[in-house]
């Protein structure tokens, strides 16, 4: 495995961080060299670190402001210097050094940072947002009310069509549910060493119930765990990989930890059918409504006073665009402007200092005409399939519950059954009694 700079090669040993080690040189006053995982760095003796690339020498100025008192934070925890344990640690107890390196590698998927995506910044897909906060903020808010029959949903699986805002939903659940987030694609959790890939997954989901509560965000989830079945060319090594990926998904059911799965996906219809049954929620994300297209170009175009965005011409001639589609309209909208202003730039003969390059005129309305000209849709053609999957997934969806509504009336017929046996058995033992007697 590559040996990246991340803050694990600090030395998390056994949940707890260790300061680099320094020689003798160091308290001299001479010039040193800082030792980490068998790599060194020369020091200074006043403090400065020569380190090869800047990657480590910001994780080595991390450990040196912990170590000069000041904390920082990691999903929650603060450390105020090397050698105090942190409340919560960053990496749970492993059996092994190799899980234990597996978990250091999935750790840099964790997103520390904020990626600053409000729900009020997501534009239309209410009913999805909706189902989101259900299932992630609402148990962490009101835990009393989320038991027994309302736990909270385990698994939800965002699919439509590209560009409608499926990653940004992940994006705001990162920013507003205050859960610690594990943004997984299939480079995470596929490895070209043997059995590498189902430790993997394992890891993944014991990382999740140790910092739970938390969210793992499986983007484009039909990379990994598409259908099986006769006449598909696949690997052995897939095939464990999707059933520890079901196990796994099976064992949050049955979890007390806050541990949420949500996934993305353009082709439902490429899903296994044992993992679409371990969602309990699929919501398509459509194509923008009227409402939603017209709030996007409100935002997104800003014209002058004296210019009137055409708002009702814009949506009825963006009917089938995406959300993504209509950011382009907008981006070729704001370059028009941009090219006049470049065109008269390149037509003098003297370079024009940078603080005295003039600003870029507004955009006005033949410039959104030409930019709806210049630009297609790009999912239209396929939107009628999605609501057809959706319809195929509902379906699905009823016909288990009807399965375990029979599975249910089986089990008491055939605890009735049990229980007329035993009626039989005793009033066979009482004739026979009374005819001895």
């Amino acid at each position: 495995m590559a040996d990246e700079p991340s803050l694990t090669r600090w030395s998390f040993q056994f949940g707890r961080k260790k300061a680099p080690e320094e020689t003798d040189a160091a308290a001299n006053g001479e010039t040193a060299r800082v030792v980490y995982n068998g790599n060194s760095s020369t020091v200074a003796s006043n403090g400065s670190v020569n380190v090869k690339n800047k990657p480590e020498l910001a994780i080595y100025e991390q450990y040196r402001s912990q170590d000069n008192g000041s904390s920082t934070h990691y999903n929650g925890v603060s450390s105020a210097g090397f050698d105090e344990k942190p409340q919560k640690n960053l990496l749970p107890a492993f059996e092994s050094a190799e899980m234990r390196t597996l978990a250091e590698s999935l750790s840099r998927d964790i997103i520390w940072g904020n990626p600053d995506v409000k729900w009020e910044s997501i534009k239309g897909l209410e009913n999805a947002k909706q189902l989101l906060k259900e299932a992630v903020v609402m148990p962490i808010k009101y835990p009393k009310y989320f038991t027994g029959l309302l736990s909270p949903w385990k698994g939800i699986l965002l699919f439509g069509p590209p560009g409608t805002g499926k990653t940004m939903l992940a994006k705001a659940v990162a920013t507003e549910c205050k859960t610690t987030f594990f943004n997984i694609s299939a480079s995470s959790v596929v490895s070209k060493w043997r059995g590498d890939s189902e430790k993997l997954v394992k890891v993944l989901f014991e990382l999740a119930r140790h910092h739970a509560p938390s969210t793992i965000f499986l983007d484009e989830i039909d990379a990994i765990i598409s259908q099986r079945g006769e006449g598909r060319s696949e690997h052995e090594a897939s095939r464990r990989l999707k059933t520890e990926l079901l196990i796994q998904m099976d064992g949050l059911t049955q979890a007390d930890e806050l541990v949420f799965v949500l996934a993305a996906t353009n082709l439902p219809w490429e899903l296994d059918a044992a993992m679409l049954r371990r969602f309990e929620k699929w919501i398509l994300v459509p194509l923008p409504e009227p409402e939603a297209r017209r709030a996007m170009f409100e935002e997104l175009l800003p014209l002058p006073p004296e210019e009137k965005l055409p708002c009702d011409l814009l949506v009825e001639r963006t009917e089938g665009y995406s959300g993504s589609d209509i950011r382009l309209v907008c981006k070729e909208a704001a370059m028009q402007p941009l090219r006049r202003l470049i065109a008269v730039l390149e037509e003098k003969q003297e370079a024009v200092p940078e603080d005295e390059l003039p600003k870029v005129g507004p955009i006005r309305r033949e410039d959104i005409e030409m930019a709806l000209k210049n630009t297609r849709p790009s999912a239209h053609l396929h939107a009628h399939r999605y609501e057809k999957t959706r319809g195929i997934l509902l379906f699905i969806w009823k016909l288990k519950e009807v399965i375990e509504i029979m599975e249910n009336m089986k089990d008491k017929v055939d605890e009735w059954e049990d229980k007329v046996d035993e009626w039989n058995d005793t009033w066979q033992d009482k004739n026979e009694d009374g005819r001895n007697g």
